[in-house]
């Protein structure tokens, strides 16, 4: 069937019909991805002038490098699937950007090992990780990684999660922050196996999939700084309290400093730190141009990266509330109460009533139990 996205229009696929699914994916949920993709290739264009060349490390129906060739990119496309080979050329003839692209048919790990390219952008079916170390190997400046595994990231599927990752995710009310962060801790460790530091400079977890964008620093003591950023989280399954310790090596809590309770899960190693620059967020925001189908959403979405504080869970209001045995308010008026008590509080990225505090499940309790009552 024919698309148009991007201001491009090509061919794709059909829709799964039957229980049958086409041999070359397509998945138009990840319009939104894509376009954000092409606003933030466009704000890095900016702060790294040099930057030409820009590898589709698993281009299926060739959509995204496009996109990026449209946007004056030099392109390679790569996929290991000659029928997607066939309709990635076809579509870069249709758009017309055939003459400043290349299609390779092979495995993509093979292809980063014989060339570096300036960005490389990894979107598989599922986890990323088997082509993390040859894309830091091989990469100048930037990598773009997609996840849609995220029941292993988020500690729902564990020991697959613990496979893949090489961490320990748990199932807690902040998942979708738990997979964000698996994610992280994993790709720095392969980038630091080749000292080379990462810095993520946009990252968000949007349906069923976590996208983020490192910025590469190729020395050493860059890699030393980029693990400094992992550690652990004890979370109290009883009272939903979380308390996070820096470092490679865990010292877990062994009963919850708030209700005494014993029930403790530990994460780690996981990433603590911002997942976002604020700034650079802001410049896709506002590079994003109104011909974009996601356009809006994508505005709406990086307002909220802007303003999402940088800890390291989040938490859900409805869910303290049950917990409690309260009814929950407006969310406007719960964050305003932790506010006024002397607290920082943020919306997060993650759902509507999804929050960002530096106050704990208790002080978060005490601030704002007065008009949930």
């Amino acid at each position: 069937m024919r698309v148009t996205e991007g201001g491009l229009e090509l061919e794709v696929p059909g829709e799964q019909t039957e229980g049958v699914e086409e041999s070359v994916f397509y998945n138009p949920r990840q319009e939104l991805n894509r376009d954000l993709t092409i606003a933030t290739l466009r704000a890095f264009r900016e702060r790294e002038e040099r930057a030409e060349s820009y590898l589709d490390a698993m281009t299926a129906s060739g959509i995204r490098g496009a996109r990026a060739a449209d946007d004056g990119w030099d392109v390679t496309c790569c996929d290991l699937d000659s029928e997607a080979v066939d309709l990635a050329r076809e579509n870069l003839e249709r758009v017309g950007v055939a003459d400043q692209t290349r299609v390779e048919h092979r495995n993509v790990n093979a292809l980063m090992h014989d060339e570096a390219f300036d960005v490389i952008d990894l979107d598989p079916y599922g986890t990323p990780m088997p082509f993390a170390d040859a894309a830091f190997a091989r990469c100048r400046d930037l990598v773009c990684v997609t996840a849609t595994d995220t029941a292993p990231l988020c500690g729902a599927h564990f020991n697959s999660g613990i496979r893949s990752y090489s961490a320990v995710p748990q199932n807690t009310d902040y998942h979708a922050e738990m997979g964000v962060r698996t994610l992280l801790s994993a790709l720095a460790r392969s980038a630091a196996r080749f000292d080379v530091g990462v810095d993520p400079i946009l990252t968000h977890a949007t349906s069923h999939y976590v996208r983020t964008y490192l910025e590469l620093d190729r020395k050493a003591s860059a890699a030393d700084a980029t693990l400094e950023h992992l550690g652990y989280i004890s979370h109290c399954e009883d009272c939903l309290y979380r308390e996070a310790e820096y470092g490679m090596i865990a010292d877990p809590l062994e009963t919850c400093p708030h209700c005494g309770g014993e029930r403790i899960l530990v994460a780690g190693p996981i990433w603590l730190d911002a997942y976002c620059d604020s700034d650079f967020v802001a410049t896709v925001r506002e590079t994003l141009p109104d011909a974009f189908g996601t356009a809006e959403k994508g505005r709406e979405l990086c307002r909220t990266l802007e303003g999402e504080l940088e800890e390291p869970t989040h938490y859900d209001q409805h869910k303290l509330c049950k917990n409690w045995g309260l009814p929950a308010n407006a969310m406007d008026d719960f964050l305003e109460d932790l506010r006024e008590a002397g607290y920082a509080a943020s919306s997060a990225h993650y759902g509507g009533t999804t929050f960002k505090t530096d106050a704990s499940v208790g002080e978060i309790r005490a601030a704002t139990e007065d008009r949930l009552v």
